[in-house]
C-alpha cells in the first residue's frame, strides 16, 4: 500500500499541471498538402455487408485575420486512382469561413479507402485550417456518423 501511494505521489509531481497536450498546439504555416480519409462505405454484420455513407469534406479557415487559398481538391479511390478534381482554379476562403465538398451516399466509386488530397496556400504564415471529412448514413432506422481528420503529408513554409 505504501509503495502504491508513493508511486501515485511521484506520478502527480512528475506530470505537469498545465492542461496542455500535443493536440493543443497551434500549427502555423504558409501552406500544406493534406490527406483526408473518406469512407463511402463501411462493412457490418457477420457477412461484411457494405453500409453506404454520404461524405462531406469540410475545410475551415481558423485564422481570424487572414484569407487562405485552396489550390486543389482531388478525390481518389481505394486503389489510388484519381476520380475527380473539384478545383479548377484557386478558391479563396475568408477568415473564419469554410467550404465543403459533398459525396452522395449512392456514390460508391471511392470505396472503403477513398481519400481527398487538399492543397492550400497563404501569402503569410497563418493558423492551419481544419480539414476533415464527416461521414453519415441511415438505413432501416439504424444510423452511423463519424469524423475523419486530415493528416498533413507535405508541410508548407513556416
Amino acid at each position: 500500500m505504501r509503495l502504491t501511494v508513493s508511486l501515485l505521489l511521484l506520478f502527480l509531481v512528475a506530470v505537469p499541471a498545465s492542461g496542455w497536450s500535443a493536440s493543443d498546439q497551434i500549427h502555423l504555416s504558409k501552406g500544406q498538402t493534406v490527406y483526408v480519409p473518406v469512407y463511402s462505405n463501411v462493412f457490418s454484420g457477420p457477412r461484411s455487408l457494405p453500409y453506404q455513407l454520404a461524405a462531406t469534406l469540410s475545410i475551415r479557415n481558423t485564422d481570424m485575420d487572414s484569407w487562405l487559398r485552396i489550390t486543389s481538391i482531388d478525390y481518389y479511390d481505394t486503389s489510388g486512382k484519381l476520380l475527380r478534381r473539384y478545383q479548377d482554379k484557386p478558391l479563396s476562403i475568408a477568415p473564419m469561413a469554410s467550404t465543403y465538398v459533398h459525396i452522395e451516399e449512392k456514390d460508391v466509386a471511392g470505396g472503403f479507402g477513398a481519400n481527398f488530397i487538399v492543397k492550400w496556400q497563404s501569402d503569410r504564415t497563418i493558423n492551419a485550417p481544419i480539414i476533415e471529412s464527416v461521414m453519415i448514413g441511415a438505413t432501416s432506422g439504424q444510423g452511423i456518423s463519424f469524423v475523419s481528420p486530415g493528416q498533413v503529408i507535405r508541410p508548407g513554409i513556416r
